[in-house]
């Protein structure tokens, strides 16, 4: 099933503001909160739904990927996606509700999840830079990079402040009664746990640095700024923590002769005179190698030839784009005196003066017939 548009699900504009995202995800999840749905696994669904379009458009370069790519702009598990779990969406209530949840003075504790939820590493972001022929197939990508990991040797013991908890609860009275409320351990920051000992050039979380070598399939049909990520293989939290993830931007290397258009790909071929008078075949690039295309007798300059799926496939999977060919004639800037006469001579034939009919388009409809096929 295609996924739904992230503003519908959340029932706000494109132009919405911060605060506006912010206060309708709020309504969502209080209204499909599962504690207050119980066994009920559309309000689940939606609850899910609604923390995903969430955790999108409240990070400003997330939500500004999706609004010009759509759900394609966010890449293979670019986030959270349905692959979020419940701990993953109970995390956003601190930034949604303020300090701690508001379902726990209500639906007991947590959000009915209680118990520490582990640090989660930072996520690592790399770049790869990509031909336009490796765009065209897709292709596997082996990354080298550096990411914090738990060292060798590392002990831990309890937090004695939250004994382990990693959350410390506070209770205060309101005009609806007593409502209870949890932060971060602020001895442990959270992780339930601090270092007993540990070996040397490791940092007081227990980390230290190490090279990784990933392997990533990128499809094909990315462009430029579009992201992957792959799970897991970013910095490991602190005191041992789930790692963040691996965020891979795609650039974009600028080919020499073809051009990218969206999935169109333009060319650019230059032919002589005589070439062009007489006819001729060529031989012009693509994304999959050469082919030989037929040029008419009597091709004027600037024909656009179009070569039907030969240009980039869609990233969605939706068909392929064409390769544009427009055919440039080439005048030469220096003559040789019998070069001249030739040209002299062919100047006072009347075939030779230029007599336009409607069948040879002119610069504006072949603009059209460049943009709308």
């Amino acid at each position: 099933m295609a996924k739904r548009d992230f503003y519908e699900i959340l029932g706000v504009s494109k132009g919405a503001s911060e605060a506006d995202i912010k206060k309708a995800y709020r309504q969502m999840a209080i209204k499909f909160h599962p504690d207050k749905n119980p066994g009920n696994k559309e309000a689940e669904e939606k609850f899910k739904e609604a923390a995903e379009a969430y955790e999108v458009l409240s990070d400003a370069d997330k939500r500004r990927k999706y609004d010009q790519f759509g759900h394609a702009g966010m890449g293979n598990g670019g986030y959270g996606g349905g692959g979020m779990n419940m701990d993953d969406i109970f995390s956003q209530f601190g930034d949604v509700f303020g300090e701690g949840s508001p379902f726990e003075g209500f639906f007991g504790g947590g959000g009915g999840r209680g118990g520490r939820r582990a640090n989660i590493g930072t996520n690592i972001r790399v770049r790869v830079k990509l031909t336009i022929q490796e765009i065209a197939q897709g292709v596997n990508k082996k990354i080298k990079y550096n990411r914090l990991v738990l060292a060798d040797g590392v002990k831990f013991k309890t937090c004695t402040t939250c004994n382990g908890a990693g959350q410390v609860r506070r209770v205060t009275n309101t005009f609806l009664g007593q409502m209870a409320t949890t932060s971060p351990c602020p001895a442990c920051g959270g992780a339930g746990k601090s270092i007993e000992s540990k070996p040397s050039g490791v940092d007081n979380n227990g980390l230290v640095s190490k090279e990784e070598l990933v392997e990533i399939n990128i499809p094909a049909g990315v462009a430029e700024g579009m992201q992957l990520s792959v799970s897991s293989k970013g910095n490991v939290g602190p005191g041992g923590g789930p790692a963040g993830d691996l965020i891979v931007l795609v650039e974009e290397i600028e080919d020499e002769n073809l051009k990218r258009d969206g999935n169109n790909v333009v060319y650019e071929h230059f032919i002589s005179f005589p070439e062009a008078a007489l006819g001729t075949q060529i031989e012009v690039p693509t994304v999959d190698g050469k082919v030989k295309i037929k040029i008419d007798a009597g091709t004027q300059a600037g024909k656009i030839l179009r070569l039907k799926g030969k240009g980039l496939p869609s990233v969605n999977g939706y068909g392929r784009g064409d390769q544009l060919v427009q055919i440039s004639v080439w005048t030469p800037k220096k003559l040789s005196s019998e070069e001249k006469q030739i040209l002299e001579k062919m100047m006072k034939s009347e075939n030779f003066h230029p007599k336009p009919t409607n069948a040879d388009k002119g610069f504006f409809d072949r603009m059209r017939e460049f943009f709308h096929g």
